[in-house]
Order: structure tokens, then C-alpha cells, then sequence
């Protein structure tokens, strides 16, 4: 399902400020492409950078794409270009259930997560699968045996199995039990996809529909897709596609405490659930409700982030008003995460000169 630009504020009036005045290398842009230019940074497709509500860097290249596993050859990316998102989708989803939740539109956070699925009371009838809550499906701590370690082209892949299963919530929901809910992260795109299922029915609406009106328009995004399965489903945790500068007007509403023009759109107690730890993950970093969380080496100070298969990623760091959004191209690759922190992590923070 797509929804085509809307008559909303336009990305391009975001505020613009020259890296420089920004407290950044005049030249942060051009190191962008010089890395480019050498091949190290290798099909990266875009790059936003974002420091206390102005626009700060802007790059776009061309590369091979893929829409959600369909092949679209070289893509010339620009501004008003939409790039899969891949699981950064899934931290959208988890704004948006605190968004319905405030509604009163979706359960609260303790609540059994087979009550919310009547239509599964085969499955509540297991003591130990009705300990499992929703706060446990939001922070990925199910307790379910789940396996996204094999490509996405993989039919092993649990995502894959259930994009293919005749009932996808169903699939998810009866898993094996493989650890008591709450003690162990286990990474399950199953869980969003059950999230996901809770919002459209609460609110009445398609997925995308809830994005669309609750979280996008309020943002002046102007264009999003949200891909379905043969079964009409949104691939909730792997197929929002948006342009990579709106994916960073989401990233400044959460430096901005959920308001945009003086208006709530996400609650500010959701956002602080949301970046509180919950687990801790495999990859030693921290999970909240939905988001990566991590603590900056030199400061000690918190950032939270959404990470993407095939070198998506988009990094919030409030303590220096800073969003940085990366697209590339580099899908079921394992070292694909190595990309987008090149990009961060050799480029963008050494040429931050000013706190």
C-alpha cells in the first residue's frame, strides 16, 4: 500500500544551516563523497544529517536497490526517492503503538498478550504462553523460539516462514516456549508483526493508514509505503519505505520530545518507556520498546537508534541535537552493519568541531 504526497508541509521547508554553522567541517558533505569517490563506502545510497532542527548535510548517490526483495537495478537517489527501511520499520511501529495506546485504542503494556487474540484460545490455554505480555512482544523478550539469523532469502528464516505461513499471527504466537517471558532477548520481527496487527485493529484502520495520520501528516512527510504480503498484511517489521529525509524528521521529533509546532504527536512518557532498557541484546547493546540503545564512549551520554538490514540505520544522539540517517544497498550481507558505522563513526562525528 502507497500513499502519494499529500498537500502537508513540504520536507524542503526544513531550515538549512551550512555545516559550518552547525558546529561541523565546512567540508562535511564533500568527505562524504570523496569516500564515495574511493569505493570505501560501497553502495551507499544516501546520507542526512540533522543538528538542532536544521537540515546540516545532504548526500544522495546512485546504486543497485531493491524494493523489499524485488531487484531494481541502479537507482539514482534523491531527496523525493523512497528506500526501503527494512527493520528501522519496526521502531516506527513501536512509535506508534505509544501514539494508539494514549488513544486508548490498544492494550496496556502488562497485558496478556493472548487476550488480545481471542481467536487463538487454543493457544491461551498454555499457563506458561499466557505469561507472555505486550511490553515483553515490545521489547522482544517473548520467550518464543525465533531465527532470523539465515538469509532473507531463506525459507528458514523465521521472518520469511512467517510471511509464508496461512496465518501469520498464529504462527508467531505459537512458537516454542524457549525461555521464561522477560528474561532473554531474543530478536523476532514476529513481535512487531503482532504489535502492528493490535494498532489496525484498535484504530480501525490499515497500518499504514494509522502512519499515515497519526505520525506522518502531523511531520509533513510527504510520500510512504508500507509493503504487504500475498495475504494483504503490512510487513510490518521490514516494509515501510520512506525518503530518507523523512525518515529524519521522525529522528527530530524524538530530539523534540514528540511536538512538532507545538503539537503532541507521540507522548513524552512513551518516548522515555521506549529508550528505557529492557533487555540487553546480543550484539551488547541495550533494547528498549522497539530501539537500539547505547551509550556514547566519550561522553557517557545515552543514544538510540533503528537499524536496518542491508546498512539502513537512523541514530538519534540528544546530547549533542543530533540525527543521522544512512541508506544503502547492501541487503543479507553480514557485514552490512559495518557501512553505516563507517559513515557515522569515521565521517560524520570527526567532523563534528563544536559541541
Amino acid at each position: 500500500m502507497i500513499r502519494p504526497a499529500n498537500d502537508a508541509a513540504s520536507p524542503a521547508d526544513w531550515p538549512v544551516l551550512p555545516p559550518a554553522q552547525a558546529g561541523f567541517a565546512a567540508d562535511l558533505a564533500e568527505r562524504l563523497d570523496a569516500r564515495v569517490a574511493d569505493g570505501s563506502f560501497r553502495n551507499l545510497h544516501g546520507v542526512v544529517v540533522a543538528r538542532r532542527g536544521a537540515l546540516v548535510a545532504e548526500r544522495y548517490y546512485e546504486g543497485d536497490d531493491e524494493r523489499w526483495g524485488d531487484v531494481l537495478g541502479k537507482v539514482v537517489f534523491g531527496p523525493n526517492v523512497l528506500h526501503d527501511l527494512r527493520s528501522v520499520s519496526k521502531s516506527i511501529v513501536g512509535l506508534l503503538y505509544g501514539i494508539v495506546l494514549e488513544a486508548g485504542q490498544v492494550p496496556a503494556v502488562d497485558t496478556p498478550l493472548l487476550d488480545c487474540f481471542p481467536q487463538y484460545g487454543d493457544l491461551a490455554r498454555d499457563p506458561a504462553r499466557r505469561e507472555i505480555r505486550v511490553g515483553h512482544a515490545l521489547a522482544m523478550t517473548m520467550g518464543l523460539a525465533w531465527d532470523e539469523g539465515p538469509s532473507y532469502r531463506d525459507p528458514k528464516n523465521s521472518e520469511i516462514a512467517m510471511e509464508t505461513a496461512p496465518d501469520r499471527y498464529r504462527y508467531v504466537l505459537e512458537r516454542p516456549i524457549v525461555a521464561e517471558p522477560g528474561s532473554r532477548w531474543i530478536y523476532c520481527g514476529g513481535a512487531t508483526a503482532l504489535l502492528a496487527r493490535l494498532i489496525a485493529q484498535g484504530a480501525g484502520v490499515p497500518l499504514l493508514d494509522v502512519a499515515w495520520r497519526r505520525l506522518f501528516e502531523p511531520l509533513g512527510i510527504g510520500e510512504a509505503e508500507w509493503i504487504t504480503g500475498s495475504d494483504g498484511e503490512p510487513a510490518a517489521a521490514s516494509g515501510l519505505r520512506l525518503c530518507p529525509r523523512d525518515l529524519a524528521r521522525i529522528g527530530q521529533l524524538v530530539l523534540d520530545g514528540g511536538e512538532v509546532a507545538d503539537s503532541k504527536v507521540v507522548p513524552h512518557d512513551w518516548l522515555r518507556q521506549s529508550f528505557t532498557p529492557h533487555a540487553r541484546t546480543d550484539d551488547d547493546l541495550d533494547y528498549g520498546y522497539q530501539w537500539w540503545l547505547g551509550t556514547s564512549p566519550r561522553a557517557g551520554k545515552p543514544w538510540m537508534a533503528a537499524f536496518g538490514n542491508g546498512g539502513q540505520r537512523m541514530m538519534i544522539v540528544p546530547h549533542l541535537g543530533i540525527v543521522i540517517v544512512v541508506t544503502a544497498g547492501n541487503y543479507n550481507l553480514a557485514d552490512a552493519w559495518q557501512l553505516p558505522v563507517a559513515v557515522i563513526t569515521e565521517v560524520v562525528f570527526p567532523a563534528l568541531e563544536r559541541l
